[in-house]
């Protein structure tokens, strides 16, 4: 007989799966005519998540839903001013009976299973929103649909140089631009482009990253994504403050 437990020594044997590895992305630095003047490595923890799309999903729906306002409604019978007495005796008159003239068949009466006020809010854990919008962002990424453009180089609002931009850039829309409340001309210039939705990184929802087909973020607003998106306290204080 063989005496006691063993146990199997090997390389793997006893090890925890090791963390996923996150890819390294890279960006463009645009100028204002659109030119590349050379590439940013970008956060890791942040441009280089693992997409999740159930987690995309869910917030997006969320974010869906925060914009209805659920105000629609009807009169029930009950509601409905007027109808107090029998319109007729129960019997004697050959018509139907018939004991409010607000009944839903009645011309004037009420709606049978009226709809009512109500709210569309769905949860989402502030963990998940985060790991959503980081997913998002890394998809804009690894696509190579993201890039980065410096917004000191317009002195003074142009839709034609952001126009310019954007033909250069050659990338689809719609496009979303993040700028900096510093990024005064640059939020300007872009916000009269067809299909162009200028935001703040407070303002970026994971339902903009998603229906956007490119993504512009200016080198002033990209510290406020990053704690946003982040893990940190700076994330979460984020949140709270917007």
């Amino acid at each position: 007989m063989p005496a006691g437990n063993t146990t199997k020594s090997g390389s793997g044997a006893g090890q925890s799966p090791s963390p996923r590895q996150k890819t390294e992305s890279k960006a463009p630095l645009l100028d204002s005519a659109g030119k590349s003047t050379k590439q940013v490595t970008l956060d890791g923890d942040v441009f280089g998540a693992e997409v999740k799309p159930h987690l995309v999903h869910e917030t997006v729906r969320a974010e869906l839903n925060a914009l209805r306002a659920g105000t629609r409604g009807a009169k029930s019978r009950g509601l409905v001013s007027g109808g107090r007495s029998k319109p007729w005796r129960q019997k004697g008159t050959g018509r139907a009976r018939a004991g409010t003239t607000r009944a839903p068949h009645w011309t004037g009466g009420g709606v049978a299973f009226p709809p009512s006020m109500r709210s569309f809010e769905v949860k989402v854990n502030r963990k998940a929103r985060r790991a959503a919008l980081r997913g998002a962002l890394s998809a804009h990424a690894q696509a190579g649909t993201l890039g980065l453009v410096d917004g000191s180089k317009f002195d003074e609002p142009s839709t034609k140089t952001a126009a310019g931009l954007v033909e250069a850039w050659a990338q689809e829309r719609p496009l979303v631009v993040v700028v900096s409340d510093d990024d005064v001309n640059l939020g300007l210039s872009f916000r009269n482009l067809e299909k162009v939705a200028v935001v703040s990184p407070s303002e970026l929802d994971v339902a903009a990253v998603v229906w956007a087909r490119s993504l512009l973020v200016s080198q002033a607003a990209l510290d406020g994504l990053l704690a946003r998106a982040g893990n940190g306290e700076a994330a979460v204080a984020q949140e709270e403050s917007s």
